[in-house]
Parts: structure tokens; sequence; C-alpha cells
């Protein structure tokens, strides 16, 4: 290797570019020289002194302007590229993705994050897919399908493929796959996207058991017939969702829920896994015996399951990693990316659109005082969303105190209340807490993240100036965070959605009585109703009419939940990467990616 003192007199986009020797185990390394382990080649104490050195040098001359502070900062991240020599070998994908948090599960049935979805995608197909950018359903492992006059009965025909293992897929994988996502004692909280099928709700709850009841019949092994309660115009969108993916009916009758541990999985999908080292990393490799193997054209993708942000910042401007969204991207430095200033260290991408996703707090409404609507609205009226936005995000987010983004054709929500401390002080005071005197501590739950913890930071600030109270903030890991939520044991928890479909529907049917990701304990026979009614209307403005009502008796009248913002996709990826697709959902569908060969050396397999 050259000396670093060599390498900064050349181009630094060029040599993190090119450099054959950061790239056979840069990101394993650099994530554990980052978080403070020491990687096998022992390179810890190296960086850390070299850093030092730098940072002393730095202190002892005059302060540089803002702008070369800022591109210094950017530059640091690359003297871990520097001083990289070859180290551990290990099998090498093709290119590698900031995936963040680590997947929950593998298993279709039990997933509800974006991380598991992303993988799952890549594992598993459907009856149906997506249009990567229109998101329109596509033929799946249904290479065609009837629907009734009616709508209310499909009739999908299965072509012929198999498991990862050989085996035969037939239409018994799916049913088994749906009853064993509907049957109670799974507890899968997705269950609620498959109660559009006749019967599927009442199994669910435990109110029907026998399975032959429900809308779903196994006409032959090719054939797969489900009738559904009522019209479902996005009924083959839920069918491209990995919650009704099937699942490989002979190991699951063998194993029970061991069948998706990482050494006994068998999969569908484009994607074979092939390696899961936890928080470090994911293989995933090209499944020579998927249907569409021939449009498949990366032969593996490593997915990073680093959850420091600034970890996955230093891999992308590395070279180490080709792909992030703002999992990769810390707070700080959003200004920078979208002024271009990473493109200054090595040739980067930026892609930034609006996407159907909301970021809200939920509130146990379970428990005392937050059982009590005006405390709730009191909450809600008091923080100033566009501070979090502009101080804390910083990524061009949507300030909102509404639940479903704009952008669904036909559908025109309601005005939330926004920002009204005075008015939140006077519902403060009904609900007997004056000035916030004799109001209970809270405890507001979030999962590790920066950004995470500014935004409960400024909410604790907005919580105490206006309205006198006391805000304690917990930070858990996210897998504790998550069980906690799912079992209320929380007070305030910061929460998000990403719609799984591009309908209003996809935002208000959480909040029904018991839905697996309801997760607040709100219940209201009114607002079950309305869902429930939109369900069955066939006239689509009507419809829209009706989700309407149903989204403003959230937001307005009983905010189990307190909408801040919506999503804005941030994307930041080598100019090389192909098959990176817009959509509204953010839906990453990496059967369609690859890295175009320009002549660079990437690293080999090892």
């Amino acid at each position: 290797m050259q000396p670093a003192a060599k390498i900064a007199s050349r181009s630094l986009s060029r040599i993190v570019f090119t450099s054959p020797r950061i790239r056979p185990c840069s990101h394993l390394c650099v994530a554990k020289s980052l978080k403070g382990n020491q990687p096998s080649c022992g390179l810890s104490a190296l960086i850390s002194k070299q850093a030092r050195t730098r940072g002393s040098k730095a202190n002892a001359r005059q302060a540089p302007s803002a702008g070369r502070s800022r591109s210094r900062r950017f530059l640091l991240g690359l003297f871990i590229a520097f001083t990289l020599p070859a180290c551990e070998q290990y099998e090498r994908g093709d290119f590698a993705v900031v995936l963040g948090t680590e997947p929950q599960s593998l298993d279709p049935a039990l997933t509800t994050g974006v991380p598991d979805g992303r993988v799952i995608r890549a594992l598993f197909e459907g009856l149906t897919t997506s249009d990567p950018h229109t998101l329109e359903p596509l033929p799946g492992v249904a290479e065609s399908w009837e629907i009734s006059a009616d709508r209310r009965v499909y009739t999908f025909h299965l072509r012929p493929t198999q498991w990862s293992d050989g085996t035969p897929l037939t239409a018994t994988d799916f049913d088994l796959a749906w009853e064993r996502v509907l049957r109670p004692e799974t507890g899968a909280e997705y269950g609620y996207m498959l109660w559009y099928i006749k019967g599927a709700r009442a199994y669910q709850k435990g109110e029907l058991k026998d399975w032959s009841a429900v809308g779903t019949e196994v006409v032959d092994p090719h054939t797969f017939r489900v009738t559904l309660e009522s019209p479902t115009p996005f009924f083959l969108q839920i069918t491209s969702f990995f919650t009704a993916c099937p699942v490989p009916a002979h190991t699951v009758r063998a194993l029970g829920d061991a069948w998706s541990r990482p050494e006994s999985i068998v999969t569908n999908g484009p994607f074979l896994l092939a390696e899961w080292r936890h928080r470090e990393r994911i293989l995933i490799k090209r499944s020579p015996v998927y249907w569409d193997h021939a449009a498949v054209r990366a032969r593996a993708i490593e997915l990073l399951t680093v959850e420091s942000i600034q970890t996955n910042f230093n891999m992308l401007l590395t070279g180490a990693a080709q792909w992030t969204d703002k999992n990769g991207i810390p707070p700080a430095f959003i200004g920078d990316v979208l002024r271009g200033e990473a493109s200054r260290i090595r040739p980067l991408k930026l892609d930034r659109r609006p996407t159907l996703g909301t970021y809200f707090i939920r509130c146990n409404t379970t428990r005392p005082p937050l059982d009590d609507r005006r405390v709730r609205l009191a909450l809600g009226l008091a923080i100033d969303r566009e501070a979090i936005t502009r101080y804390v995000t910083r990524g061009g987010e949507l300030p909102t105190s509404v639940l479903v983004p704009a952008g669904i054709a036909g559908y025109r929500g309601p005005t939330g209340l926004g920002h009204d401390p005075e008015r939140a002080r006077r519902l403060l005071s009904e609900a007997g807490y004056p000035g916030g005197k004799g109001f209970p501590r809270l405890v507001y739950l979030f999962n590790t993240s920066e950004s995470h913890r500014g935004i409960a930071e400024v909410l604790q600030a907005q919580w105490k100036r206006e309205l006198g109270i006391d805000i304690e903030l917990e930070n858990q890991e996210f897998q504790v965070y998550l069980d906690n939520q799912k079992n209320l044991r929380y007070q305030l928890s910061r929460s998000s959605w990403i719609g799984d479909y591009p309908d209003p529907n996809t935002f208000l049917d959480l909040w029904v009585s018991g839905g697996g990701n309801n997760r607040t304990g709100f219940a209201d026979a009114h607002y079950d109703s309305l869902i429930a009614l939109a369900a069955r209307q066939a006239d689509p403005g009507q419809r829209m009419e009706t989700l309407r009502a149903a989204e403003e008796l959230i937001v307005v009248e009983q905010m189990p939940v307190i909408p801040l913002y919506h999503y804005v996709a941030l994307h930041l990826y080598d100019p090389r990467l192909r098959g990176v697709h817009d959509n509204v959902l953010d839906k990453m569908m990496l059967k369609y990616y690859y890295l175009e060969e320009d002549g660079t050396e990437m690293g080999s397999s090892q």
C-alpha cells in the first residue's frame, strides 16, 4: 500500500474508487474499528493514533472556515480507506447495500419492519410482484389469474416453479402460509392484511375454527382460488406483499418455526440466503432455480446490518458500500450531502423525492394520563413540527399533523390540528393539570438512532416549554423496543409507517380494534365501522370520503397517534449501480439491482 502522504497528493475520489487494496474486507473492518472493536487485522490502534495526530495538529492551527471544516469532516472518513490492507477473507458480493437495522426475522408471517421487507422481497416471491416504477401488479409465482364479475373471486394459475431445495412449489404452499399467518397462536401482526378474505378475520380472532370455511381453495397443485368478503381494489397488491408470500410446507411441517433459521431456510425468490453475520452483514446469492433467473443480473449482494449511521456513512464514502438511504447519512451531514459535497470524495448519485411514509408518536391509550384524549391532543398541539424538520432531520421532510401523505390518487385528507400551544395549555388544564402541575412524569421510548434521539430531545424541550411537563427519554435496542411497543410496555413511543400499497387504507386500517400493528390499545367502534364500510364500498368517491372521515377521527378527534412529518426518500449511491427505481413507497426491488462494470476493479471474491 502506498503511504498516506503520497496518496493524499492525488485525486481523492479516484483513489477511493479504484484502489484494489481497499475492498477485500473493508466494510467489516471499517465497521468494527468505528464501533471500537478490534478487527482481525489489528487496525484500530493505527487508525486511532493517526486520527489523534491529525486532530492535535488541527487544534494547533487557526480554525478553518465553515466550508473548509465541512470538507475536512467529509475527508476524515477517507483515512480509514487509505490504511486498510487486505485482511480477513470471506466471500464478497458484487456490491454492498446499507440495510441499517438487522431484520427481526426472515419468516414472512412474523416480520413487520422495512429492513425485514427488503430482505424477504429478495428471498421470496408471492402470487404477484410489483412493477419497480409504478408498483402496478405483475405476475409472480402466478403467471395469470381471473377475477369474477362481482370482483370477489380470484383464481390464480401458478407457473411450474420450485423451492431452493428443488422441491416443487404448489398451491398448498400458499394455503399453508396464509393459514399459518391467520392462526391465532402465530400472533402475526400483519394478519389483518388478509382479513379481506372471506372468514379470515374470524379465523384469526379464534371465532372460526375450521380453515376449510375460510375463502381459500387449493383447486389443484397449480390453481389457487381466493374468495373475498367484498371487492377489494388493492387485493393484487396485497398478494405481492411479504406477508402473503408462500412458505415451504414440507420444511415447515418438519421443523416448525425453526424452518426460517439461516441454516435451514428454504426460499423461492430471486436470491438465496448464503450467510448472515449478525450486526455485520447478510450475503444473498442469485438463485439458480428462480423462474425469472435470467432477469437477475447480480451474482451476489451484501446487505450491511450495522446500526451506526456514522459507520455506514464512512463505508459509503470509502467505497465499502454502494448504496444507502438515510440509515447511512448522519443528520449533521445531510445539508452537506444535499449540496453535493459527498461527490467531492467519490462519485455518488443523490436521489430525493416524497414518499408515502409518516413519522409519528404512538400513545399508550390504556394508561393514565394518556387514556384522556385531552392530554393526547395537548401533546400534539404543543409540537412545533417545522422545528423538527428544519433543525433535526434536515432532509426536506414535510411537517404534518395528518397520517396519510399527499399523492394518492382520488384522496383528499382532513386538515390536521397543527401547532397551537395556547389551546394545548387549555386542554391540559381541562384534564386537571393547569400549567403542568401534578402531571405525572412520562417516558418517551425510541430505538437507537442519532436522528431519533435528536427528535426526542426537541419534543422533550417543547413539551417542557409549552406545557410545563417533564418527559424522560429512554433509548432501547431495536428488537427490545419493538417488543415493548408490541406488548404496550411504554407510554409514548416514536413510530413510523411506510405504506404497504398506494391507498389511504394502508395508513388507516392500522388502528382498528385489536389490529396487529395498532400497538396503542386504541379501540373505537365507530372507527372500526368506518374502515369496514370503506372495505365494502364499490364507488371509489364514496370510499375515499369514508376513509377521510376515519382519518379525521384519528388525527382531529382522538389522536391515539401524533403525526410529525411525512418522509422524503433520500438515496445516495454509486452511479454505476443500476436498477435503482423510484416509486412512491420507496420499495427496494433488489432483483433489478446490478453494478455496471466500467473496467474499475472493485475487488474479487475470496
